[in-house]
């Protein structure tokens, strides 16, 4: 048990690391990607075994996840998001779901191909919406003073009244 949590942990951390340097991201970022890629796995992992939710919803919260504290670094350290962004989705990917479509494709077992290749395709859609839908929110939230100022002008605004 102590063991699968160990590898739970330290395998997305280390193959986000491992991303990241094939990528080319500067050595300063390595532990934020691994930290990115390992939050994002933790929680597909959550969602997958502790909830009803299929392996598609469980990789679009894990994706919501991974975008949301790429965005917090990206103000916090001031670089670009897809530093983190890129990286930190790779264990979410389903690269296995797509190797074993085209295996049963080339064994001529088609149904379990189809079978493999959709549930490829929603984790990929649920990816995708989840980077949609966290990249949709304006840069302004992020910023570290933004909802105290936002508190400040509502009050104002009420005192106006």
């Amino acid at each position: 048990m102590m063991r699968e949590i160990i590898a739970n942990v330290l395998c997305p951390f280390i193959g986000t690391v491992g991303f990241a340097v094939l990528y080319n991201v500067p050595k300063r970022y390595f532990i934020s990607c691994g930290m990115t890629g390992m939050a994002g796995w933790l929680v597909y992992l959550f969602v997958a075994k502790f909830t009803i939710l299929s392996s598609a919803v469980a990789s679009f919260f894990g994706t919501v996840v991974v975008v949301l504290i790429s965005r917090m670094l990206t103000v916090r350290l001031k670089c670009p998001v897809t530093v983190f962004l890129v990286s930190g989705i790779f264990p979410l990917v389903p690269g296995a779901g797509v190797y074993y479509t085209a295996y049963y494709l080339v064994m001529e077992q088609l149904n379990l191909a189809a079978e493999r290749g959709l549930e490829a395709i929603k984790i990929a859609f649920g990816i995708v919406l989840g980077i949609a839908v966290v990249l949709a929110v304006p840069r302004e939230f992020f910023q570290p003073g933004y909802w105290r100022q936002r508190k400040y002008r509502i009050r104002r605004q009420e005192k106006r009244k």
